[in-house]
């Protein structure tokens, strides 16, 4: 007998889509941020002379408001974001660009006005956030067949599990199943259907947990799955202007801090000031690593540094070492093609050689460059040991499958935070 099924997602309230949807801020907030520094500035009468410099300056701060708005929405769309922590960054950040493009046009604009329009986006995007956490954790339905009985929930995520294929009178926002498993049975088939009828979505156990965790299981990968795995090779030759523009510009700034580096390594301890090491590199090719020396020359140890505790470090290089500094002369190697400002980790031929003997599928993360920083560095830290290493390159993975700019972007503004605290230091 056909039961009729009733449900409906938790967040259908108008007022709800209303207050988080990309309208109101289009509607209300874009408004709010022009008018207010314009007002403070010019005036209720500001329209009624709209010279140069008031529309650039409107035109500036209302570009920055859609490119902040367009980057958070992006970034919430990976785990273990808490939007609060990149409000500030993101705004700087585009307020930055679109004040060097006017300098660099050399057209007019007021900077009271822009700089009025900085704080407010700031409150805007911060009051925003504050209001809508009541609203933002999902409420996901969980099909209690196959592996959705490993899931745990998540700090964005609440899991309900479902008792049977009924409603239940809950809104969810979607509903996760193992689609794969043989034990689903017809009933909970039927409840599936009815509930993508409803317009909720339904998702993969998978799907979900990649979403929650930002890893890809690599023992649960089969070869004919690596399609979905290939990175865009777009955005790939994007990335690769983007990061030898970038490592141009950094450069002279940069060079009288790794003056300055050289000579304290030089004066603690005898050696080079440059450390070289072979590592396998894009498509597997194998190329030369450029890092400060950060440990004694002639200490025999293990094949990876243990810890920052390691008697084989020197004093210069625990400092360069938790700031990153000593990163800094791969400069050369992003300028060179070799690597990229975010990607896997290069690792050297020794452990390379190690890892695919015992890590399967390891040899795939050659598929992009690897990176300075990257995916698995900022939300791991340094592994070592085969058992760290699988659970890195599920890091690695989730990079290469949801490889682009905004990705990247995020991975930059963790990395600027590592450095600034020195956090995560291997």
């Amino acid at each position: 007998m056909f039961v009729n099924y009733t449900y409906e997602r938790r967040h259908s309230r108008w007022y709800e889509k209303f207050l988080l949807g990309v309208y109101f801020q289009l509607v209300v907030g874009l408004p709010l941020v022009i008018f207010v520094p314009s007002l403070e500035r010019w005036g209720w009468g500001f329209w009624n002379a709209l010279t140069d410099n008031r529309i650039n300056s409107i035109l500036a701060i209302g570009l920055a408001f859609c490119a902040i708005v367009f980057f958070l929405r992006r970034f919430t769309r990976f785990p273990g974001v808490r939007v609060a922590a990149y409000v500030a960054p993101t705004v700087t950040l585009a307020f930055l660009v679109v004040v060097a493009v006017l300098l660099f046009t050399r057209e007019a604009y007021t900077r009271q006005v822009i700089f009025m329009g900085y704080l407010t986006c700031l409150a805007w995007f911060f009051s925003g956030y504050f209001v809508g956490r009541r609203y933002r954790q999902l409420k996901i339905g969980v099909v209690p067949v196959g592996n959705t009985l490993e899931m745990k929930s998540h700090s964005r995520i609440e899991l309900r599990k479902l008792s049977s294929p009924e409603p239940d009178g809950v809104r969810y926002d979607a509903i996760v199943a193992d689609l794969r498993s043989d034990s689903l049975g017809a009933q909970w088939e039927k409840f599936l259907a009815e509930c993508t009828l409803s317009r909720i979505p339904v998702y993969h156990v998978r799907q979900i947990q990649e979403s929650m965790t930002g890893k890809v299981r690599v023992d649960h990968l089969s070869e004919n799955e690596f399609g979905s795995l290939m990175p865009s090779a777009i955005y790939s030759n994007v990335k690769r202007v983007i990061d030898l523009v970038g490592a141009l510009l950094l450069f002279p700034p940069c060079v009288p801090i790794m003056l300055v580096t050289a000579v304290l390594i030089r004066k603690e301890s005898e050696g080079p000031a440059i450390f070289r090491q072979k590592r396998m590199g894009y498509r597997g090719k194998v190329f030369e690593v450029y890092k400060f020396r950060s440990m004694y020359v002639g200490k025999v140890g293990k094949g990876f540094t243990d810890g920052e505790h390691d008697p084989r470090i020197t004093r210069v290089g625990k400092i360069i070492r938790k700031y990153r500094i000593d990163e800094l002369p791969q400069l050369f190697n992003v300028i060179k093609g070799e690597m990229s400002f975010i990607g896997p980790r290069p690792e050297s031929m020794e452990l390379s050689e190690w890892y695919e003997k015992d890590v399967p599928f390891f040899r795939y993360r050659h598929v992009v460059r690897p990176g300075i920083s990257g995916w698995a560095q900022v939300e791991q830290g340094y592994a070592a040991e085969v058992e760290g290493m699988i659970e890195k390159l599920q890091y690695d993975f989730y990079y290469i499958k949801h490889f682009s700019l905004w990705l990247d972007v995020l991975v930059l503004f963790k990395t600027v935070k590592t450095v600034f605290t020195g956090d995560g230091a291997r």
